[in-house]
């Protein structure tokens, strides 16, 4: 799947190991074509593909097979949905717009905008059936400058792909239930913990591991069900009435001017706001991470990743309104990341709600970092099959437990040292900064959808997203990349920029990647008189790779095809 700089009408791989990819391509879309209900196309139906960039249009199979079926795959997006975000955020929203009115307005805005993004994730994964995700689609639609998409898809997937903020409510849940005064190191050293355990179950017991997922991921589905029916409970049987239960009574208001009572109508802070509920939201495009591991991969894609759309809009909504009837909006605002934790404190009492319920959240938020974990590493093993990371090799291969031990390893790393930072309420900041970076690239996706409709009408599309859809996904993302600076009324420009600071630190990450692409394969080549080029090779586990080598400048490239060991 590498990039590269001829047109994609007559490109050719640079060992010529199998047909050219254009005429395995063209294969590949007549028998799709031909078959209606999108099953799984067999590889034994077209020629062996190389690693072309035309051929992520071929479905492939990885060396570990095809584990995950439907549920599984609707599972992978749950609990990467339904994670700390509904039980942590909201705290934050209200505290920042003010009011429930503009909260429940953006819950119900972000699941419309996250529909435009999953349409376009469905054309995407439909079209290019392969694991990476963005990796795959960035890399065929930006083929110039040569490598720049590929670079920094890579620079994004490490530096900012780190599992911190489920960790970090993981620790947070376990103290808080087991009444502990809250300790920032106890909190990290649990959320480290959290982290080394699961990276070890997906690198040494791989169906294990997708068991206790998908376990995770119907409890926390049926928790948050639960909370649903809780609060309606309150309202019905216990609205007037003070309890043991509670510290004091339930007071339920409902009038329209409570509804709107303090909400701020400022961009910046709404956009602001808009990225924890967006992040929330994140996630519906998990399955495309992983697509080389799922069976009927086009078909399950498209239904499972609508049905994980339709459930966590209407979980979502409910459990925050859920919070509205039983906890005052001033404890909302106050509640931090602990939210969840007063709503079954205030129904249940201390020793409930204090102990087994946000036991269950820490539980919920474990299973969104098992998920993540899991797809992720499949994105960095797909970059790393690129050539693009160093030891490559070792974080390509499934060797020696069957499962990416080397990809999992690269992803632990920087959550390790995000996890370790020694500062207070890291949460928030890590959750706008991983969405800034996001939404630029989503802009870059999106606009990507609509240069293929115009140059690539040949290419077969077994779902096509809403073109209007499209529009307003890249209107939409151009208006929240500049939102940050938009001024804030009440804060200098001292305030104003430590507000936004995500957004630098976003944008600095941006530039890195393009100063790193420009010295790697422009500068250092240019300088040693060479180019560089791509050659396929095979591990001793059977993976294929991209190695990226040197060539001078007037020589000629040596084909190979035999498999080679990682140690060499």
């Amino acid at each position: 799947m590498a990039s590269s700089s001829s047109s994609a009408a007559d490109q050719e791989p640079l060992l010529q190991r199998s047909p050219s990819p254009t005429g395995s391509m063209k294969s590949y879309n007549s028998i799709s074509k031909s078959r209606e209900d999108d099953e799984e196309v067999s590889l034994g139906d077209i020629n062996p593909p190389s690693r072309a960039v035309e051929n992520d249009v071929l479905p492939e199979t990885a060396v570990l097979g095809r584990n995950l079926g439907w549920s599984s795959a609707y599972i992978l997006i749950m609990s990467r949905v339904i994670g700390s975000g509904i039980f942590a955020t909201p705290g934050a929203i209200v505290r920042s717009v003010g009011s429930v009115g503009i909260t429940l307005l953006l819950w119900i805005a972000g699941a419309l905008i996250s529909w435009l993004g999953l349409a376009i994730s469905l054309e995407y994964g439909c079209m290019l059936p392969r694991s990476g995700g963005d990796k795959v689609y960035l890399e065929f639609v930006y083929r110039h400058p040569r490598f720049l998409a590929s670079v920094l898809i890579a620079v994004k997937s490490v530096l900012l792909g780190f599992t911190a903020s489920n960790c970090i409510v993981f620790g947070e849940y376990v103290l808080y239930a087991l009444n502990r005064e809250p300790s920032q190191f106890e909190g990290k050293i649990l959320a480290l913990g959290l982290l080394t355990v699961i990276v070890v179950i997906h690198s040494c017991f791989l169906k294990t591991g997708i068991f206790i997922q998908n376990v995770l991921g119907w409890l926390k589905i049926a928790l948050a069900i639960f909370m649903v029916f809780t609060s309606l409970f309150v309202v019905l049987f216990r609205s007037n009435e003070s309890t043991e239960s509670t510290t004091s009574s339930i007071q339920i208001k409902t009038n329209g001017s409570y509804i709107w009572d303090g909400s701020v109508w400022n961009w910046g802070i709404i956009s602001t706001a808009m990225f924890k509920v967006s992040y929330s939201y994140a996630g519906l495009s998990n399955v495309n991470n992983v697509l080389n591991e799922v069976k009927n991969p086009v078909k399950t894609l498209k239904s499972a990743a609508t049905a994980a759309l339709i459930t966590s809009c209407i979980l979502y909504l409910l459990v925050n309104i859920a919070y509205f009837l039983v906890v005052p909006i001033e404890e909302i605002k106050n509640s931090g990341e602990l939210i969840a934790a007063l709503f079954f404190e205030r129904v249940f009492g201390a020793k409930v709600g204090r102990v087994l319920l946000p036991l269950a959240i820490a539980t919920s938020a474990a299973g969104n970092v098992m998920v993540v974990t899991f797809s992720h590493a499949r994105v960095v093993q797909e970059i790393a099959r690129q050539g693009f990371l160093p030891f490559s090799e070792f974080i390509s291969s499934s060797k020696p437990f069957g499962a990416p031990m080397g990809a999992l390893i690269t992803h632990y790393i920087p959550s390790f040292l995000v996890i370790s930072i020694p500062a207070a309420n890291i949460y928030s900041f890590i959750l706008d900064v991983e969405g800034y970076p996001g939404t630029i690239y989503s802009i870059a996706g999106s606009a990507g959808l609509l240069w293929l409709r115009y140059k690539r009408p040949d290419l077969h599309r077994p779902y096509k997203a809403f073109l209007p859809a499209v529009l307003f996904s890249v209107f939409h993302s151009v208006a929240v990349v500049f939102a940050p600076f938009v001024p804030r009324e009440g804060l200098n420009w001292k305030q104003h920029l430590s507000e936004v600071s995500y957004a630098f630190v976003g944008t600095a990450i941006i530039l890195f990647g393009i100063g790193y692409w420009y010295v790697w394969t422009v500068w250092i080549p240019r300088r040693n008189g060479c180019t560089l080029e791509e050659i396929d090779a095979t591990l001793d586990d059977g993976t294929t790779i991209t190695r990226l080598v040197h060539v001078p400048i007037g020589s000629k490239l040596v084909s190979t095809t035999e498999p080679v060991t990682e140690d060499e």
